[in-house]
Order: structure tokens, then sequence, then C-alpha cells
């Protein structure tokens, strides 16, 4: 490729029908576990803590939506969700709309896609994948006579929607690539040789994705890339009518849609780097019509439009913070909601309904539990409606976290989000280091009640907010991608230096964590840093970055074009291959590693980290832990039901206290080491 040649002895392990492959990925499964079975009393020991702080017979929030609330329901034992229901206002007639417990019984893998309840109220559509490769089968029931009406339709991807008129269901199909490629239309009970393909993207380089308008006067498909965007409406109450583009694509215009009375709401970048908002009459949708009305603001990244009957709440990100502005029409007037801590997270929470008063949202911090809140538009009065419960003897109070400032190579201020116990620390402290930085996708500084298990021995957790990510606005983002994708890297060896040159880390005691875009930078920091951590953990990491942008048979592959760049590009290449994690492993007294893939994964295919670590065993001159744990009956998030995943969290907590030497240390007191 480009004069360049290269040698893949563990090109083999793509071949995922050949015995030997998983004969192979089996074996270091039982490596990983032989070579960790030393941990198995302190793995016992993290599960009981995680489940311990976890209230396991819980229930969500009623939803209002029409005569019925909904609401989700856990169980004691129970891995699974169970939906329910009740008229509102009368909790004593609920009535169960599906138990994802049952559905599960016999499967190694299940989850459910999609859920939704026809506009009458009378039939459930939802989809489920048995295998972890995010391909789903439909399946409509009858909730007055509970029984399967409509099944078999197989190759879903995200999204379900219904026509108004309760028979009409509007669904998204995956090409060879697994690419989501075309609509489809279905009458439910109707064979599915009678569906009709009302789009069609031939591009790529596109996703298609459908939604409804919280209004239910439109569903809208959705075509987009990572730099362009191209919407569509169709009359809910004529699920046989045509499509209407509300703008058609241009290269590098994104925008997106809300429906609010007679006008549409358009989040565009149009002549705005971190976005604006525009407005058009629903009948005159060409950009020619479109009204600005909210400018841009360099460096305030408008997000988001929830828009309701009359009021809208605009969701933007200041330095990094979300802000929730509500614009009230009825009263001429706009406020942002009052946030109690200067790090944290919040967002539009469940509003089903389009005539309302009151808005739900939701709110977490490292230290506060994830929390729902209700404003009265009217009044602008708060009310805290449920919290997260983190059971046994837990003191959220002895919690502390921060907003920390590094410094990167070429000046830049990176953002950090730190968390610790102060009574469990001994200054300078073992600490994990997080990081992801692509897709413009912030980290949230979001609660985990597992990572108290950690804040409880002494370790601080730090997240860092490379760039690549979306925390400081569009541009933070684009410094991060495509020839700029070193800054990600050096954004984040700076964050864990500015730990250690002000004294928060001991400089010896250092784990890295990422997955997924946040496992290329694990890979790339095991390459570029490797005598700055002890340890890094890489969760289904893409660390064959070239190679996989380099075969387009591979689903993602050409979607991924404009994060990544193109290789067959002479000078994209060259860029991928400097830091591409495979291509630069080296002879070096490497950190400890723990790395995990997924079978059926459809993003990150299984063999890039099996090959690797693989390669990684050849050249390295460490005599630490170098673990590969491969899921074989899942996908990209690891195991599906809730106990599978605590379980298989402690296990990383464990690897991860053994790298920082803390395995025998204690989550109720203080390490005295």
């Amino acid at each position: 490729m480009h004069g360049n040649s290269t040698e893949d002895p563990w090109f083999w392990l793509r071949y995922r029908e050949d015995p030997e492959v998983l004969e192979y990925l089996r074996a270091e499964n039982d490596w990983t576990t032989q070579a960790t079975a030393h941990l198995e009393e302190l793995r016992a020991d993290l599960f009981g803590e995680i489940k311990g702080r976890i209230k396991e017979e819980d229930q969500s929030l009623p939803v209002p939506k029409g005569p019925w609330e909904y609401r989700v329901r856990t169980g004691e034992g129970l891995q699974y969700p169970i939906h329910v229901r009740q008229q509102r206002g009368l909790p004593e007639s609920e009535e169960v709309l599906l138990d994802e417990n049952q559905l599960a019984v016999g499967q190694e893998y299940f989850a459910l896609g999609d859920l939704a309840v026809s506009p009458d109220h009378r039939l459930l559509a939802y989809t489920v994948d048995t295998d972890g490769n995010e391909e789903y089968e439909l399946q409509v029931m009858d909730l007055e006579r509970r029984e399967i009406v409509d099944s078999g339709i197989n190759g879903l991807s995200y999204g379900l929607v219904w026509a108004n008129d309760s028979q009409t269901l509007f669904m998204v199909l995956t090409d060879d690539a697994r690419r989501p490629d075309r609509v489809i239309r279905h009458v439910v009970g109707t064979d599915s040789q009678q569906d009709v393909t009302i789009f069609n993207e031939d591009d790529e380089k596109f996703w298609v994705g459908i939604g409804g308008t919280r209004s239910e006067r439109y569903v809208v498909v959705g075509s987009e890339s990572k730099m362009s965007s191209e919407y569509w409406l169709l009359d809910a109450d004529s699920p046989n009518s045509e499509l209407l583009i509300v703008e058609p694509r241009q290269e590098g215009h994104e925008y997106r849609i809300s429906h609010q009375g007679d006008r549409l709401l358009i989040l565009t970048n149009w002549d705005a780097l971190d976005f604006r908002l525009m407005e058009t009459p629903v009948d005159q949708l060409d950009s020619s019509n479109w009204q600005e009305i909210v400018p841009h603001r360099e460096g305030v990244r408008l997000e988001d439009i929830d828009a309701f009957e009359n009021f809208m709440v605009i969701t933007e990100r200041r330095e990094g913070v979300p802000v929730l502005r509500i614009c009230d029409h009825k009263r001429g007037d706009e406020f942002e909601i009052p946030m109690a801590e200067p790090v944290f997270e919040a967002g539009s929470g469940a509003n089903a309904e389009y005539s309302t008063r009151v808005f739900r949202y939701n709110y977490t911090s490292l230290v506060t539990p994830a929390s729902t809140y209700e404003i009265n538009i009217d009044s602008r009065e708060q009310v805290l409606l449920k919290q997260q419960p983190v059971l046994g003897d837990t003191d959220l109070s002895m919690y502390r976290s921060d907003r920390l400032w590094a410094t990167s190579i070429d000046g830049a201020k990176v953002p950090m989000s730190v968390v610790w116990r102060p009574d469990a620390v001994t200054w300078p402290a073992p600490t994990v280091i997080y990081g992801y930085g692509a897709y413009e996708i912030g980290i949230p500084a979001a609660f985990s009640s597992a990572r108290l298990s950690l804040l409880d021995r002494g370790v601080v957790f730090a997240i860092a907010h490379v760039r690549g990510g979306g925390e400081l606005g569009r541009n933070w983002y684009e410094q991060g991608r495509l020839e700029h994708k070193q800054n990600t890297f050096s954004d984040f060896g700076s964050c864990r230096d500015h730990l250690v040159n002000e004294g928060w880390s001991d400089s010896g005691r250092i784990v890295a964590r990422g997955g997924s875009a946040g496992g290329l930078l694990m890979g790339v920091m095991v390459n570029q840093r490797p005598e700055a951590f002890c340890g890094v953990v890489a969760e289904v990491p893409f660390v064959d970055n070239v190679n996989t942008m380099l075969d387009p048979s591979i689903p993602l592959t050409v979607t991924e074009y404009d994060e990544w760049g193109n290789p067959n590009d002479g000078a994209t290449f060259e860029v991928m291959t400097a830091y591409g994690p495979y291509e630069n492993v080296v002879q070096e007294d490497h950190p400890a590693l723990l790395v995990t893939a997924g079978l059926n994964d459809p993003r990150v295919q299984y063999w890039e980290p099996a090959k690797w670590v693989a390669k990684l065993r050849t050249r390295t001159k460490s005599s630490r832990m170098m673990l590969l744990r491969t899921e074989i009956d899942s996908g990209h998030g690891g195991p599906s039901g809730r106990y599978d995943a605590w379980h298989d969290e402690a296990f990383v907590l464990a690897v991860i206290l053994e790298m920082l030497n803390l395995a025998g240390s204690s989550g109720s007191t203080r390490d005295s080491s």
C-alpha cells in the first residue's frame, strides 16, 4: 500500500469460522482465568460491594402518556427489567407490558432494542437481539389478548416509529456491511413481502435513522454522515404519503429538526461552528426561509432542542458544563435552570407529552447519584422526584470532586474531572485515569456506585476530557480528529503528567482505562508512553485502525472515513500509520494489560484486540500480566444481564487494584500501606 509492505502473522484470526480461531480465543480466556485466580476472593468482595449498594428491587418514575403512565421495574435476582403501565393516577391498575427476563430464558445474550406502544395504546412493538451483533428482530404484541400478532422481520437497526393509525410501523434495515440504509413501511399482520421501502440511502458514508416528533405530527427520516445530514418529514396521519425533504444535504452542513406548532426548529452549523437555532414555517421548509432565533456564540456549543407546545428547552455547553435554558413562549421570557454543583452532567429526561407545563431533567455528578428533577415552567419551582439510592453504609458526603486543567504540549488547556475520598487517600495517590476523545462525544462527569470501591481504597479517579471529544465545542472535536488525532494522545499524556506534577498521583501507580475509540487511545499510550502507566485497561479497543479502514467489507468502515481518514489516500495513510497501535508495537517494558473483546462485536471486530495482544507478546520486555478476555456470546457492550455486568466490572476492578498493588486492601477501611 503506497509503496509500503507489512507482515501480519496474525491475520488468520479474522476467520471466525475456523475452529482454530475459537480454540485460540478460548485458550486466551483460560489463561486469563488462571492468571487471575488469586483475585477470586477480591472479585467476590467487589461484586458484593457493588451489589450491596444497589437497590435491586426498584422502579422508575411513571412517565405519563395519554390515559396511561409507563414505568420500568427491576426485581431482586432478575437480570433484566420489566416494563409495566398503569392507568393514570391508579397504581392498583398496573399491568405488565413486557418481562425481558421471560424473553431471555435460554439465551446466552439478550438485548431489547426498541420498544414502542401504538398511539391507541393497544399494540406493543419491540425488537430483540440474542447475538450481541446489534441486529434486531421485530415482535408485535396485542396487549389485550397478550398474543404475538406479528414477528419475524430480521436485520433491523435502531428505530421503531408508529404512524397515528396504530397499524403502520416504520423501521430501519441494514445492508451487508450492517450499515442502516433503508426505511421500510410495514402494516401489522401483513406479509413482510408487502413492505414498502420509503427511503434508501446509496451513499456508503451515510447512516439512516428514524424518529417521531413529540407533537406526533411527523415521522422523521434522517440520513447522516459524520459531517453532513439530511432530513425528511412524513405526515404521521397519512402513512402512505410522500416524504418531504427539509434541506438537501451539503458537504459539511449538519442540522437537526424539532417540530413546534406551525414551525420547525432547526439546529444548524450553517455559518456557525458551534451551531445556532433557526425556525421556518412547516409549509416553507427550504433554507431560504430559515430565520435565526438563537445566534452563534463561539465556544458555546448548542447541543439539543426539546420542543413542547408553548415552551422549548435549549441545551448548550459552556466550558465543558451543560446549561439548560428554558424559553417560555407563553410568557415571552426565558431562564436557566440553576444547578447545585460546579461540575456535573444534566440533560432532558423522559418527557413524552407535548402539551405540558412541566419539564423533567436528569442530573448527576461524580459525587451525586443519578437524579430526576421536575421544574414547573409557570412557578419555576423545582422538585426532586427520584434519586438513585446508594445502599449500605455509604456516606456520600465523604467524597469530593473538582475540575482541574492540564496544559498540553501545544499549550491547549485540557479539562479533567477528578473524584476522591479524602479520609482514604495518602498523597500522592494511586490513580485511575479514563479517556475517550472521539466522535465529539463528551465523557460525562457522572456518578458510579461501582467506582466507590476504588475510592474507598484510596484511589483517585480522573476523567481526561481530551480533544476529539465534545466538551469544549466543535473546535475541540476538530482538533482531535483526522490529521490532528495526535492531539488526543498528547492531551491524555499531559493530563497524566499534570496529576503527577501537582501532587495528586503517584507516578508509579497510575492505571489508564478506555474502551472502543478510547481503546485506541489506550493502545497509543502503550506505545508512546509505556513508562507512564503501571497498567492499562483497553476494553473492545479499536487498535488495528489502518487495516480496518483499508477494508470496506468490514461493518462501519466507509462511514468512519470522516472520523479517522481514508488510508487509501497516501497522506492519510502516513498520518494513521504514524500512531496506529498495531503498527507501532515496540520492544519496551510495557505496563500490565487487560484487554477485552466481543466475538459478535460489529463495531470493533474481535480480531483487533486479539492480534494486538499477540503482537505485544512477541515484543514486550515486561514480565507484567498481559491478559486478553473475549466474550464469546456477546458484542460491543459486554454481558447483557445486570448481574453479569456487575460481575464483569468486579473482575476489571480487581485487576486494576492488582495493577495498583492494592489487591489486598479493604474497601471498608483506609488502606494503611
